[in-house]
């Protein structure tokens, strides 16, 4: 089993419009930076585009759970599980990630700064959606 941060922000508006916008792949770099150089469809993937060379990246398919997770391939052949839910919070949403660490990749302060950039993704999205 992997350490794990659960990282979430609480979005004012109806979980089905969060959800509705945030399911497009093509939505992912207004708010994502890791995916900010855009993707590319290939097939059932994308593509991203990156420093590190090109990721692959696999959504889940549209549902009514508020699931979007989704699996990034390092070019490495390393899959990283991003497991990303948005759960109705009264009018609102909740929208919440869990950040799992896997030993071989992440020193400790690497794994700060990722949680913090899974952070500032949420909030941009937040900030995007309440616009």
């Amino acid at each position: 089993m992997f350490e794990s941060r659960y990282i979430s922000i609480r979005i004012h508006k109806p979980a089905e419009a969060v959800y509705a916008f945030a399911k497009d792949p093509e939505s992912f770099p207004k708010w994502a930076a890791g995916l900010a150089s855009g993707l590319t469809r290939d097939g059932e993937r994308w593509v991203a585009h990156g420093p590190g060379g090109d990721v692959r990246v696999r959504f889940s398919p549209d549902n009514p759970y508020g699931v979007l997770d989704h699996w990034v391939t390092q070019p490495d052949g390393t899959e990283l599980y991003m497991p990303l839910r948005v759960v109705a919070n009264g009018e609102g949403a909740e929208v919440g990630m869990v950040l799992y660490r896997p030993p071989t990749l992440y020193d400790d302060a690497a794994y700060d700064r990722d949680a913090a950039a899974v952070a500032r993704d949420l909030a941009r999205l937040k900030a995007l959606l309440e616009a």
